[in-house]
């Protein structure tokens, strides 16, 4: 089965002001399209499984039982919309706190791979940052930036570096650019074969 792996913040809602963090759903915004995009992603047969860093739980902003409740939701909304979440993985650490589920590592995507039996050099993480390429990357998928979120901000520090690697410490660049999940779903519907 195809998979893709999609980032939460950015990609799926919109993030919030200033870095900060979605803590409730009345804060959890739907980006224009996301709904159609993920409906479709279902329809041609992927396997769609969120991956998020959910650090305001480590910071102590929010709890648990708050994302829970926030990803249950979100999950109702995409199936009322006739798309489908296989699953969701979220890391709730502190960006200190030195786990191995923290984009850039890998860690989520190598457990979804055991836990779905998922081949991830045939699966696309399609993410908004730098960390989420480089998560992918790393766990061996196909990588796809959207400009939703901190898009934007992950782009021109991909133009602003050279493909080989030349002055990005990581060398890590996305193998399509798309101007949200929408785009990025018509392309992969009609090319990913």
């Amino acid at each position: 089965m195809k998979t893709i792996f999609l980032d939460r913040d950015g990609v799926i809602n919109r993030n919030p002001p200033n870095w900060g963090y979605v803590q409730t759903w009345a804060e959890f915004d739907f980006i224009p399209n996301t709904l159609k995009a993920i409906r479709d992603l279902t329809g041609n047969g992927y396997r769609i499984i969120v991956v998020t860093n959910q650090a305001g739980i480590g910071r102590g902003l929010f709890s648990e039982d708050n994302l829970k409740d926030i990803h249950s939701r979100m999950v109702a909304k995409i199936m009322d919309a006739g798309g489908r979440i296989d699953a969701v993985y979220y890391c709730p650490h502190h960006p200190e706190a030195g786990c191995e589920c923290r984009k850039p590592k890998p860690g989520m995507l190598m457990c979804a791979a055991d836990e779905h039996n998922i081949e991830l050099s045939n699966a696309y993480l399609i993410g908004d940052s730098i960390t989420d390429i480089e998560a992918g990357q790393r766990a061996g998928t196909r990588t796809l930036l959207v400009l939703t979120g901190h898009g934007q901000e992950s782009y021109h520090h991909y133009i602003n570096t050279k493909p080989d690697g030349g002055t990005d410490k990581n060398g890590c660049h996305p193998e399509k650019i798309f101007t949200n999940l929408y785009a990025a779903t018509r392309w992969l519907i009609k090319n990913d074969t």
